[in-house]
């Protein structure tokens, strides 16, 4: 509407219009090589290349993973001044900035007893001994290095005593972090070595069987919280709701292109290039190392979304020509003369406006640069290059303009 209110007053200058009449017929020259993507020789080569590709972007989406799969904050290059902080500190202390907690759950006042404390204990051993944790901590800990104290620091008493009295006196002064007022719910806290998604889903699978093993009805253990232990959980609800998010954009794009054309065979024209341009992102999300996570996930959504335009443009066309009565070749030769140009100019000005993404210091969104950029990009190919060879094979042409020519 507003296009149209600003065109009404301002028109079309002069230079606009001598710019459209001498460059006519070398555009047609143009248009009129690209339509042989709808040529029978042609494109069965160009469903056998997508073909190739879906294989490809099969095979390696298979390493596509939910998480971050860097140490740090993911967000930023490793050589930044807070990862390289991050690091300085893993290598050099005992602590990290990735916590995972684990929280033991006991009838009231019953947290300090002798059996909860030692399941504690033998939680933080197989921790311990567990690929990406550094270290951990618990009440358990402070009793047996109160203990120790007591015994003029003999490490032979470096352990949970069995009597209650010096259980009692060795967590007197714990730390309020390490045990809540009414004594049934008591944190093991997991140090890791970072937050990488292969980390986050080792340490939970150990914790998790630990507690299928050992849970009873004097104690529990349960995930999780802390920073790692939220970021866990999150990966798992994405890694669960990823298909059905595609599913579900896939569907109602579907739905309404079926209620506009009222053809499947139009649907799939217009969807197969967009499922070819999703699988063909995972893989490269998998090649270059990015995550399936709560940011990089609506990206691929966002790109069905856009690109599905450059499809109902191409394909309206294409059918309206087809229905007048023009051979394929002849109504995509149109096709491309009345909107191929716009399609084109706004897939490479999208491609192009984001691509300067990759030079940012912020990792994250050099990432979503090279990603937008591609589905964008590649969006845009599909439509121009993919849906006419479909065409080819799914619409039937040859019987649609038939059909017209006998309706003239």
């Amino acid at each position: 509407v507003l296009h149209v209110l600003i065109m009404s007053y301002l028109g079309i200058s002069k230079g606009g219009v001598r710019h459209v009449q001498n460059h006519g017929e070398k555009q047609d020259r143009k248009w009129r090589v690209m339509s042989y993507f709808a040529h029978p020789g042609v494109a069965p080569i160009s469903l056998l290349i997508a073909v190739i590709g879906l294989g490809l972007g099969l095979y390696y989406k298979q390493g596509l993973k939910v998480g971050d799969l860097d140490q740090g904050a993911p967000e930023l290059r490793a050589d930044s001044r807070y990862n390289k902080d991050n690091a300085y500190i893993i290598d050099n202390y005992s602590t990290s900035a990735d916590v995972l907690v684990v929280m033991v759950k006991t009838e009231e006042e019953q947290c300090t007893q002798y059996n909860v404390l030692r399941a504690m204990d033998n939680l933080q051993w197989e921790l311990q001994n567990t690929p990406g944790v550094q270290s951990s901590a618990s009440l358990a800990d402070v009793s047996k290095i109160v203990t120790k104290a007591l015994n003029e620091g003999n490490w032979k008493w470096y352990e949970i005593s069995r009597n209650q009295t010096i259980i009692n006196a060795s967590i007197r002064e714990a730390p309020a972090g390490l045990i809540n007022t009414n004594c049934d719910l008591t944190p093991v806290l997991v140090f890791l070595e970072d937050h990488k998604a292969e980390t986050l889903e080792t340490v939970t699978e150990r914790v998790e069987e630990f507690a299928s093993n050992n849970n009873n009805d004097e104690y529990t253990f349960m995930l999780a919280a802390g920073n790692a232990g939220v970021e866990a959980a999150t990966n798992d609800v994405i890694s669960s709701a990823k298909n059905m998010m595609l599913i579900f954009v896939y569907g109602v794009v579907a739905s309404l292109c079926l209620l506009t054309f009222r053809s499947v065979r139009a649907v799939l024209c217009i969807l197969i290039p967009l499922g070819l341009t999703s699988i063909l992102a995972e893989a490269i999300m998998a090649v270059s190392g990015i995550g399936i996570k709560v940011a990089t996930l609506p990206v691929i959504a966002l790109g069905v979304g856009i690109g599905v335009d450059y499809g109902i443009y191409i394909y309206s066309k294409l059918e309206k020509f087809l229905l007048e009565g023009k051979t394929l070749q002849e109504a995509y030769f149109e096709t491309l003369r009345s909107t191929g140009k716009a399609v084109i100019f706004t897939g490479v000005t999208l491609g192009i406006g984001v691509v300067t993404w990759i030079f940012s210091p912020i990792k994250f969104q050099a990432d979503m640069g090279l990603l937008l950029f591609f589905m964008f990009i590649w969006n845009m190919v599909g439509s121009i290059w993919l849906l006419p060879a479909l065409a080819r094979f799914l619409l039937r042409p040859d019987r649609m303009v038939a059909k017209a020519r006998a309706n003239k």
